[in-house]
């Protein structure tokens, strides 16, 4: 076979996830052939890569160059560029475009990471998520801490979720569209199950929830470097990352693992969060350095990325008819705080 007669053959095959052929996707990006070994090598742009998608096109692909009498085949893939993805999303139908993992869908994820527990990346997904919806922002927080769910209880959340048909209906509260394991548990019973059903309920959580349009969705992840937070990073095609630690020095060394993993699965460290950073008396307005100081700072150097802010100590002015434990309202100090990062997160965005 000449070049132009792979091209032909390989160019009826379909992109999985843009339901357009190689050649209207330009996605044939090189062939290279070895007639004395009757050989041929292609290189292949589609879509998303390392799914199971690319692996049955991968078989298609073989199938139908031996089919064609080609001894051996050698196979590359690469993402298509983001300019051409563009312009795919116009022509998308109405369930490819809300399919919250499909690479023509335009939501941006920011997951909410952190090396070890108990240093707030929780109580930071959820005020983060209440600023951005506070701005005018279209927000959506899936709670994948399958374990150690606390989402609902932070928002003060007492509904569950509808069921309509085979979809799934989020609950919201503040502007923001929440879904968590915590719904599906009777009284706050312990989660048992191991990994691979883990990973069900989180494509559970993407795929059947009726999220609508979005401008964010944000995920509290488990903290560390486990297989639910290397599922997630693998499920979603492309996240921006912010990292969550106290200002103690052992935490940000920990935390670095978070980011760190991050990096390897292509997701960017949009930045860091440096949470309980002081406390400050009423009375003196001093700053007591309750956990030591430097490690957010050091932390945002050592990524190679930015100090979103500082989140001091301080607990949300509680009200009786609206009880949200952990929401600091848009006029409280720490409340501030958050809306101040929100808009760095938005303008870092749209950059």
């Amino acid at each position: 076979m000449n070049e132009q007669q792979v091209r032909e053959l390989l160019g009826q095959l379909q992109d999985p996830f843009l339901h357009k052929t190689l050649l209207e996707t330009n996605g044939i990006t090189s062939v290279t052939i070895k007639e004395e070994k009757n050989h041929i090598s292609v290189k292949l742009a589609i879509a998303k890569t390392n799914t199971p998608e690319q692996m049955q096109l991968q078989m298609k692909v073989v199938d139908a160059l031996k089919g064609a009498g080609v001894g051996t085949v050698g196979i590359r893939f690469e993402e298509l560029s983001p300019e051409v993805l563009a312009q795919f999303r116009g022509t998308a139908t109405e369930s490819e475009a809300q399919d919250l993992l499909s690479p023509l869908n335009k939501v941006e994820f920011i997951s909410i990471a952190s090396g070890k527990g108990g240093v707030g990346k929780s109580t930071v997904s959820v005020n983060l998520a209440v600023a951005l919806a506070r701005l005018g922002k279209k927000v959506g927080l899936i709670d994948a801490d399958i374990y150690g769910f606390s989402v609902p209880d932070m928002m003060g959340i007492q509904q569950s979720p509808k069921i309509e048909g085979t979809r799934i209906i989020p609950v919201e509260r503040f502007g923001v569209k929440v879904i968590s394991m915590g719904f599906f548990v009777e009284d706050n019973a312990p989660v048992v199950w191991r990994g691979p059903m883990l990973g069900k309920v989180l494509d559970q959580f993407f795929k059947d929830v009726e999220w609508g349009e979005l401008d964010y969705l944000l995920l509290d992840l488990p903290p560390g470097t486990g297989d639910v937070a290397l599922d997630i990073h693998q499920m979603i095609p492309a996240s921006k990352e912010i990292v969550v630690t106290t200002p103690h020095p052992t935490a940000a060394f920990v935390a670095a693992r978070a980011g760190a993993m991050a990096l390897q699965t292509d997701h960017e460290v949009l930045g860091v969060i440096e949470n309980m950073a002081w406390y400050e008396t009423k009375t003196s307005n001093e700053k007591e350095y309750v956990f030591g100081k430097g490690g957010g700072p050091k932390l945002a150097d050592e990524l190679r990325t930015e100090l979103l802010g500082q989140i001091p100590l301080r607990q949300p002015d509680w009200n009786e008819e609206d009880f949200a434990p952990s929401v600091y309202s848009e006029t409280h100090s720490i409340g501030k705080i958050y809306a101040e990062i929100a808009s760095k997160v938005i303008n870092k965005l749209n950059k």
